[in-house]
């Protein structure tokens, strides 16, 4: 575990250490477009985000390459290597996206092409558990197909839930820790070495996310754009790949009585995964939401709009922060709801928990224009948008008779004697600020 924590906090310094000059390089490089009509930010942004983070990705698996225990992962697997061949081919179509805004048939074709690439390594899927069934074994045919596919939908998924400050970052964070729980329980408590690189996987993907949401969070100094997102994308795909068809439930059977019952253990996380249904459910969602959408609209699938499950949020009156924190909720109930799910799938309290918490969730989406207010002696500790505010009023004008001629006109034309009022609250002066 340590060293995984090691790892992990190499992978999230040189990530938030780069960011910064990346920023700045951005924005010398131009890689900053113009406000769209979908956008939800008010100004121009840098973007290039990616960059850091795919760095932060090479510093990690270098890390881990010169460790004790986890250079064992490398020595066993070529998994690492087929991880990073595909992480650099989406990252440099990402970069070049970011700049020029290529065609989204190109990026779909640069995202099979870097699933084929791990594919070629031996990062693919050779088995399915299914319940029921056992173990079933793929063709060659077959496991790429199902890799090449599983990759491009959530590298999509993560890409299309990209559009506020920290969401994508934090979601995929959120997710990534989930699944290193998993991973390291099979590998740590069943023994079974070749989860081991899933877990260096996750472990990795959460220090690129942490690393990146300092600059990211609203109002956020830098996205990751499209290197960034795709990027992390296909690390969490090759992580779901690598441990869903990479471990054997043969192996898991002498912990269970027998192979059946090991698949029924296995697959509230293993068929999730998979799929993804779980780990990244609210993205997968707006994914086939957003296909749907612009299907029947007569539109093409990869045609931007506002519709995604954030924009709604904020349509219905969620503030920026809210929105995001409402979607960092459903992600961790998912998540790690199926994780504890998957450890005791006995546990009736489990289910209750998420029942209790998903009521939570929905309370808080009805109740879209509920801000909570600190009592007045406790107003210094939090930030403003949590203070009471006090509205002032402008004294009217029959309560000073004795006010001269011009004193009056002057309060009968505002915008000439530099007086401006919001929400109710004035500004005397020639040189006020509210004035233009």
């Amino acid at each position: 575990m340590r060293e995984y924590l090691l790892t992990l906090c190499i992978t999230a310094a040189v990530t938030y250490l780069l960011t910064g000059p990346v920023r700045k390089f951005a924005i010398v490089a131009g890689a900053m477009p113009e406000i769209r009509a979908r956008d939800v930010h008010r100004e121009p942004t840098p973007r290039l985000g990616g960059i850091a983070m795919f760095f932060g990705l090479c510093a990690g698996l270098l890390v881990a390459d010169h460790l004790t225990n986890l250079s064992q992962v490398f020595e066993n697997s070529n998994e690492p290597r087929a991880l990073l061949s595909g992480a650099a081919l989406i990252w440099l179509i990402g970069v070049l996206d970011d700049k020029f805004e290529i065609d989204a048939l190109i990026k779909l074709g640069g995202q099979m092409i870097a699933a084929g690439v791990m594919v070629m390594q031996g990062l693919t899927i050779l088995w399915l558990p299914i319940p029921g069934v056992g173990n079933v074994a793929l063709t060659q045919w077959q496991g790429t197909l199902l890799t090449v596919a599983l990759v491009v939908i959530t590298i999509n998924a993560v890409n299309f839930v990209d559009g506020l400050d920290g969401l994508a970052a934090g979601m995929v964070g959120i997710a990534s820790a989930a699944f290193f729980l998993y991973a390291y329980r099979v590998w740590v408590s069943y023994g079974i070495e070749a989860a081991a690189p899933a877990t260096l996987f996750a472990a990795i993907l959460m220090g690129m996310c942490l690393g990146f949401l300092p600059h990211n969070m609203h109002p956020a100094r830098i996205f990751m754009g499209d290197s960034g997102s795709m990027l992390i994308g296909l690390v969490l795909a090759a992580g779901a790949i690598s441990i869903t068809g990479q471990v054997d439930p043969d192996a898991l059977k002498v912990f269970a009585h027998s192979e059946r019952e090991a698949v029924h253990q296995t697959v509230p996380v293993y068929i999730p995964l998979l799929l993804p249904l779980t780990i990244i459910a609210i993205p997968a969602a707006d994914l086939i939401l957003a296909i749907v959408r612009r299907t029947w609209r007569g539109q093409s699938p990869f045609a931007a709009d506002r519709g995604h499950l954030h924009h709604r949020l904020l349509e219905i009156g969620h503030s920026h922060s809210r929105a995001v924190m409402i979607m960092y909720f459903w992600s961790a109930l998912i998540a790690f709801g199926t994780l504890a799910y998957s450890v005791n799938s006995a546990s009736m309290w489990i289910v209750l928990s998420v029942v209790f918490l998903s009521a939570i969730g929905l309370v808080l989406l009805l109740l879209p224009r509920f801000t909570p207010r600190a009592p007045r002696w406790a107003e210094h500790f939090v930030p403003p948008r949590y203070r009471r505010r006090t509205v002032l009023t402008a004294p009217a004008v029959d309560e000073a008779p004795e006010q001269s001629a011009p004193a009056e006109e002057e309060q009968r034309t505002p915008v000439a004697a530099g007086v401006s009022g919001v929400n109710g609250a004035t500004a005397i002066g020639p040189r006020s600020r509210f004035t233009r």
